[in-house]
């Protein structure tokens, strides 16, 4: 690793604590280098608060060292006026001569404009340090702009013997397949993302709330499929914890490719990225028409020998890892 991925990976490190708070900007992270030394570190602020890049300049206490330091930051900075003017004028401003960009940002408002006003200012400018890794940091930003839909994250949990749900249920309320632990890593993952989704099925026979009460952070927007729109609103998910939409024949035609139809309402509502935790008919049929991303599967240390099957899908494995007794193991979509 050279001197240049190091300081990207930091900057992919701290750009992490902006996750679930930036959208719909990118979560970036950026640090200042003198003398191969870090006089300065950002991240992405809540949105319409300021970007990875003012924050690292902000954070240098000795200004004069600015007009021979290094700028690292995961994505191109902008040039356009948001929320916040431009990050490009600023780090011009302060006559910061070199900057280091993970990958460009792609977005038709940026696109490659933010390089160039740097180096029209005389900044000497390197692209493409360590741009897959910065890439996938940015997925869900790139994935939301460039594929028109969210990014999507399968999630679900399986017995040793392959079923999500028993034959027969008892009470309306979940089986819990995993332990205590992995329950809570899916409260931590809804405070990360913008969107939780189930389909009609989920709801009648587990009741969830699809709220975080095992983590500190915001509720995910909750998105409810309801065919025929016959689910009562006493169940937990209409309650007043976070705002709920739910998806009927009034919105999309159920009969013909569902999964990209909700793909695009969701997009049309600005959600950059949802969770789907529904049953065997919802995921699979999302896994069918190719739309997903990740897929996080736990295998829980118990069997049912009958009753609901996992859904079948092929990817690629990313990681995993054991958590107690359960096992995780996470798949991209190659």
């Amino acid at each position: 690793m050279n001197i240049h991925e190091k300081y990207i990976n930091r900057c992919i490190e701290i750009a992490k604590n902006g996750l679930g708070t930036t959208r719909p900007n990118p979560m970036v992270g950026s640090v200042i280098v003198y003398n191969d030394r870090i006089i300065g570190e950002g991240y992405t602020s809540k949105y319409g608060g300021n970007h990875a890049e003012v924050n690292a300049i902000l954070s240098v206490k000795d200004k004069s060292l600015l007009k021979q330091a290094t700028l690292y930051v995961t994505l191109e900075p902008c040039s356009h006026y948001g929320k916040t003017p431009p990050c490009s004028d600023f780090i011009i401003a302060n006559q910061i001569p070199y900057v280091v960009i993970g990958c460009i940002d792609d977005n038709k408002k940026v696109a490659g404009k933010g390089v160039e006003k740097l180096m029209n200012a005389g900044c000497h400018v390197m692209v493409g340090v360590l741009e897959d890794s910065c890439k996938y940091h940015h997925k869900r930003f790139f994935t939301f702009h460039n594929k028109k839909r969210p990014f999507i994250i399968l999630k679900w949990a399986e017995t040793q013997d392959g079923f999500i749900a028993p034959a027969k249920k008892e009470k309306t309320e979940p089986v819990w397949i995993t332990n205590e632990f992995s329950r809570q890593l899916v409260h931590k993952w809804r405070t990360e993302e913008q969107a939780i989704l189930v389909g009609t099925n989920t709801v009648l026979q587990d009741n969830p709330s699809l709220t975080v009460r095992n983590w500190t952070g915001e509720n995910p927007f909750r998105i409810v499929i309801d065919k025929d729109n016959t689910l009562e609103k006493t169940f937990s998910v209409f309650n007043d914890k976070a705002n709920t939409l739910s998806i009927s024949k009034n919105e999309i035609d159920f009969s013909n490719n569902f999964a990209s139809q909700i793909c695009n309402l969701l997009f049309k509502n600005n959600i950059s990225s949802v969770i789907i935790e529904g049953g065997n008919k919802t995921l699979q049929a999302f896994i069918n028409e190719n739309l997903w991303d990740e897929a996080r599967v736990f295998t829980g240390n118990t069997s049912f020998r009958k009753g609901v099957k996992a859904p079948t899908f092929s990817g690629k494995l990313l990681s995993e890892k054991t958590i107690k007794d359960d096992l995780l193991k996470i798949y991209l979509n190659d």
